[in-house]
C-alpha cells in the first residue's frame, strides 16, 4: 500500500499543509481555475487605480502632467519589478501559495491608506483653480501618506504578480502532452481573466472614481483584494505547490564564479570524458580535501552531459574549483545556461513595455483634452483601455480554440505557434501603434490650432475614438507578448528557477515603465537647451511635441525588433530542440 501511495505522489510537490501532493487529488485545471478567478479580482484592483492614477495626481494632488506621468510609471515599474523578489522567495524559501497570501494582505493595507487619504480633505492639498493662482502640490506628511500607501500597494502587487502565475502553471503535469497543452490553455486564459478584471476596472470603477469620488474607487479596489483571499483559499485542498529548493541566485553566482576562477589541474583536461588522477592523499591532506577531490573526479566523468552552448561555463565542471564551495554539477551548469540564453529575449521586450506605459500616462492626458461624449454619455478618459481589453477578451479564446489547433495541424508540432513567434508579433504591433499614435497627435494638435484652442482647457472638437487606435494596437501587442513571455519563461526555465524566471515577464514591464520615465527626462534635457521649449514639459499638453516623442519611440521599437530577431532566430527550445 505504501509503495502504491509513493507512485501516486507528485515528486517535488506538497499540498497546502506541506504534506506530499497526490496525483489524483492535487493539481489540474480545476485547481488552476481558482487562480484564474483570483486574477480577475486582483487585476480589477490594480488596473482601476493604475489606469486613472495620473488623473488623481493631477487633479487632487496638483502635480504637473509630466510629473504625474513620471510618478505613475515609477509606481507601476516598482510594482512589477518587485515581482522578481517574490519570484525569488517562491523558488528559494516559501511556496507560491504562502507568498500570494502575504502579498494580498500587504496590498490590502496599502489600499486602506489610500482610501482614507482620498476620503479626508485634511489629508489632501486644498482645492484650487489653476487659472486664478498656481496650485499647491501635496507635500510633507500628506505626500508621505500618498507615496507610503502607493508603494505598500506596489509591494503587494509585485508579490501577487510574482507568485500567482507560477502557482497556477505548476498545477499541470509537464511530462505529458495533454498536461503541456492544458498549461498553454491556462496561460491564454490567464490573460483573458486579467482582461476581465481590467474591463470592470476601466468602466465601472473608473466611472465611480470620476463621478462619486476617489474614496469609492480605492474602496472598491480594497474590497476586491479582500475578496480574492477567501477565493484563493477555497482551492487549497486542490493545489499542489513546488517545494522550494534554495536560492536560484546562489546557483547562478556559483557557476559563474566557478567558470571564471577555476584552475586547470596538474595534468589538464583534454576532453570532456577525462578523469583526473589525483593519486593518493598526502599525509597533510584533510579528510575534507580528500572527499572534495573524489567528488570532483566523479563529476568530471559526467561532463559528456554538457551542451556546446556557452562553452565557457563548462569550465565550472571541467576544471578544478579554487574552493570546495564552488563545486558545480553538470545539471547546475546547464540550468545557468538556460537562464543566460533567455536574457536577450527578456531585454528585447522592454521597449514594447515602454510603449505600453504611454497607455496609462500621455494617452490618458491626450484623451482628457478631447471630446469624450458618446451620445448623452460622457466617457472618462481613463476608460479608454476598454478597447484593447475587450479585444483581448475576444481574441484569447479564439486564439486558444481556433488559431492554435489550426496551427498545430498545419505545422504538425505540439506548440503550433512558438512562444517567440507570438512575442515577435507583439513587437511588430507595437511599432505600428507608435506610428499611429504620432499621426493621431498631429491631427489632435492641428484641430487645436485651427479652432484657436491651444491655450484653452476646453475639450477639443475631435472625438477621443481617435486615441482608441493606438490602444487597440498596443493592447493586441500586449496579448501576444505577455502570454508568450509567461509561457516561454515558465516552460524553458529549470524547475528550481521557474518562479523567478516567470517574474521576468513582469520585470520587463517594470523596466519598460522606468525606461519611459528616463526617456521623458532625456528628451526634455536634450530638447530644452537654450531658449528652446522642452518637448514634454509644461502644464498644457497642447504645447507639448508629443508627436515627435512618439516617432522617436517608433524608431526605437523598430531597432529593438531587429535586436529581437537576431536572438530569436538562433534560439533553440530546451524541451524540443526546435528553433525560435
Amino acid at each position: 500500500m505504501e509503495e502504491g501511495q509513493e507512485l501516486e505522489r507528485w515528486e517535488g510537490y506538497v499540498d497546502w499543509r506541506n504534506k506530499p501532493a497526490v496525483r489524483k487529488k492535487h493539481g489540474g485545471m480545476l485547481a488552476a481555475s481558482f487562480v484564474l478567478v483570483v486574477e480577475i479580482l486582483e487585476n480589477l484592483a490594480f488596473l482601476a487605480n493604475a489606469s486613472n492614477l495620473v488623473t488623481y495626481l493631477m487633479n487632487f494632488m496638483h502635480f504637473s502632467p509630466s510629473k504625474s506621468a513620471t510618478d505613475v510609471t515609477n509606481f507601476m515599474g516598482t510594482a512589477f519589478l518587485l515581482a522578481l523578489l517574490r519570484g525569488f522567495l517562491s523558488d528559494a524559501f516559501f511556496t507560491s501559495y504562502v507568498i500570494y497570501l502575504i502579498s494580498a494582505v500587504i496590498e490590502f493595507l496599502g489600499l486602506i491608506i489610500l482610501t482614507i487619504q482620498a476620503k479626508k480633505p485634511s489629508l489632501k492639498p486644498p482645492p484650487c483653480n489653476p487659472l486664478d493662482s498656481p496650485c499647491q502640490s501635496v507635500t510633507g506628511s500628506q505626500a508621505a501618506m500618498l507615496f507610503g500607501g502607493l508603494y505598500l500597494t506596489a509591494l503587494g502587487i509585485g508579490g501577487i504578480k510574482g507568485s500567482l502565475v507560477p502557482h497556477g502553471a505548476e498545477q499541470f503535469d509537464e511530462n505529458t502532452v495533454q498536461g503541456r497543452k492544458a498549461r498553454s490553455t491556462f496561460f491564454n486564459y490567464f490573460v483573458f481573466c486579467l482582461s476581465c478584471g481590467g474591463l470592470i476596472a476601466v468602466t465601472f470603477v473608473v466611472w465611480v472614481e470620476d463621478n462619486k469620488g476617489w474614496q469609492w474607487g480605492f474602496g472598491i479596489s480594497t474590497i476586491a483584494i479582500l475578496l480574492s483571499i477567501p477565493v484563493f483559499l477555497g482551492g487549497s485542498s486542490l493545489y499542489r505547490s513546488k517545494i522550494p529548493t534554495g536560492s536560484p541566485l546562489t546557483t547562478i553566482a556559483k557557476v559563474l564564479a566557478a567558470a571564471t576562477f577555476s584552475r586547470r589541474t596538474q595534468q589538464g583536461i583534454t576532453n570532456t570524458n577525462a578523469v583526473i588522477d589525483y593519486g593518493g592523499p598526502s599525509p597533510a591532506e584533510s579528510k575534507t580535501e580528500t572527499y572534495f577531490k573524489e567528488e570532483f573526479t566523479q563529476t568530471i566523468t559526467k561532463t559528456n552531459n554538457l551542451s556546446n552552448d556557452l562553452t565557457f561555463l563548462n569550465r565550472a565542471v571541467e576544471r578544478q574549483p579554487i574552493n570546495k564551495f564552488l563545486h558545480c554539477t553538470a545539471e547546475e551548469v546547464e540550468d545557468v545556461k538556460v537562464v543566460l540564453k533567455v536574457i536577450p529575449i527578456f531585454l528585447s521586450t522592454i521597449m514594447l513595455n515602454c510603449c505600453l506605459a504611454q497607455l496609462s500616462t500621455f494617452s490618458v492626458e491626450q484623451a482628457a483634452t478631447m471630446d469624450t461624449r458618446v451620445g448623452s454619455l460622457t466617457v472618462p478618459p481613463a476608460s479608454l483601455p476598454i478597447f484593447p481589453v475587450t479585444f483581448t477578451m475576444l481574441l484569447a479564446p479564439v486564439y486558444d480554440h481556433v488559431i492554435l489547433p489550426f496551427a498545430r495541424r498545419i505545422t504538425k508540432t505540439e506548440m503550433g505557434i512558438t512562444h517567440l513567434q507570438r512575442i515577435g508579433t507583439g513587437l511588430v504591433l507595437s511599432i505600428i501603434a507608435m506610428a499611429v499614435a504620432a499621426v493621431v497627435e498631429v491631427k489632435r494638435k492641428r484641430v487645436a490650432t485651427h479652432e484657436g484652442l491651444l491655450d484653452s482647457t476646453k475639450p477639443l472638437p475631435i472625438s477621443f475614438f481617435w486615441i482608441a487606435l493606438q490602444y487597440l494596437f498596443l493592447g493586441s501587442a500586449d496579448l501576444f507578448t505577455l502570454a508568450g513571455l509567461l509561457e516561454f519563461f515558465f516552460s524553458e526555465a529549470p524547475a528550481k528557477m521557474r518562479s523567478l524566471a516567470t517574474s521576468l515577464s513582469w520585470a520587463s514591464l517594470a523596466l519598460g515603465y522606468y525606461l519611459s520615465s528616463v526617456l521623458v527626462q532625456i528628451v526634455n534635457s536634450a530638447t530644452g537647451k537654450g531658449s528652446h521649449q522642452p518637448w514634454l514639459k509644461g502644464s498644457n499638453l497642447n504645447h507639448y511635441h508629443l508627436e515627435r516623442f512618439y516617432w522617436l519611440m517608433c524608431v526605437l521599437s523598430a531597432v529593438n525588433y531587429f535586436h529581437f530577431l537576431f536572438w530569436a532566430i538562433r534560439y533553440r527550445y530546451i524541451k524540443s530542440g526546435t528553433k525560435g
